[in-house]
């Protein structure tokens, strides 16, 4: 695998990674930067995601079909990852900013090479202040991550251990007049422990795809999102969302769809994964 490179110098790189403490002097990029009107929102999290936080990045992530966001990330395992696949099933353009050169050699052990390829196949891009054939090293993890922050309107942090890398973003985002953004965890989960702790230091809570458009100062338009939602929908998770005009039980709404209980009730399943539905005090409304 092998990355066409570019090389930005000068007032080629973006203008928001200029404005920044120690702004990058050259940068390589393989893949397209996404237009300027792009808002990009950096999403970073635990590498070992639980199946909370896998979940809330897919269910959040989905609710920004449409609207022009590019999702930032460091490709690392665990929700860094899933939040590009998440933008990615869904639409929207992602940006990898990589701790390590662009080059076959530097990527030999990276784990999510096939990732980096779906991204620049989309429109998308990968970015590194390295030279190709650098090998990622304890320090240079810092380095990108003030790039994901620098470049980026707002950090969604979702899950972060106590001495978690994610909150070196976190801070760095503070740091540079971005807002921090954070996803509430269970009080239990040591996932947790630091993205709870961001909140009680004045983080904005986020439970929703609403939370984060409001937060990256988008006008909501609840017609333009269900139109697109629509537009997307399988022929019968279509016929599933004309039924939903109004919340409905559960076991009225899988008599309504004429099919067998299991088949049903699997497909509820996929549409509630993919963030279309959502099940609130025993009965099934649209997610949007």
């Amino acid at each position: 695998m092998e990355f066409k490179l570019e090389i930005l110098e000068g007032t080629r790189i973006p203008t928001a990674l200029l404005e920044i403490p120690q702004p990058p002097k050259k940068l390589y990029l393989a893949g397209r930067l996404p237009p300027k009107d792009t808002v990009c929102l950096a999403v970073v999290g635990s590498r070992k995601a639980t199946t909370y936080g896998k979940d809330a990045v897919r269910r959040l992530i989905s609710g920004l079909r449409g609207y022009p966001i590019a999702v930032v990330s460091g490709l690392a395992p665990g929700i860094d990852a899933l939040s590009h696949e998440a933008a990615l099933d869904v639409g929207l353009l992602a940006v990898g900013f990589l701790g390590s050169g662009i080059s076959r050699e530097a990527l030999s052990l990276h784990p999510n090479t096939d990732l980096m390829r779906r991204i620049i196949e989309a429109g998308g891009c990968l970015v590194s202040e390295f030279e190709p054939d650098f090998k990622a090293q304890y320090y240079s993890f810092p380095m990108r991550n003030r790039l994901v922050a620098g470049i980026s309107r707002a950090a969604l942090i979702v899950e972060a251990g106590e001495k978690s890398g994610t909150l070196i973003t976190a801070r760095m985002a503070l740091d540079y007049g971005r807002d921090v953004l954070a996803v509430p965890g269970p009080i239990n989960s040591l996932t947790s422990i630091g993205t709870n702790r961001l909140l009680r230091q004045g983080a904005t809570p986020i439970t929703s795809s609403e939370d984060i458009l409001e937060a990256l100062g988008f006008k909501i338009d609840e017609r333009t999102r269900l139109a697109t939602f629509f537009d997307d929908a399988s022929p019968e998770e279509k016929s599933v969302l004309k039924i939903l005009s109004e919340p409905i039980p559960r076991d009225d709404l899988v008599r309504a769809m004429k099919m067998n209980i299991a088949e049903a009730n699997s497909l509820l399943s996929i549409m509630e994964i993919k963030g279309l539905i959502k099940e609130e005090l025993g009965e099934i409304r649209t997610a949007f």
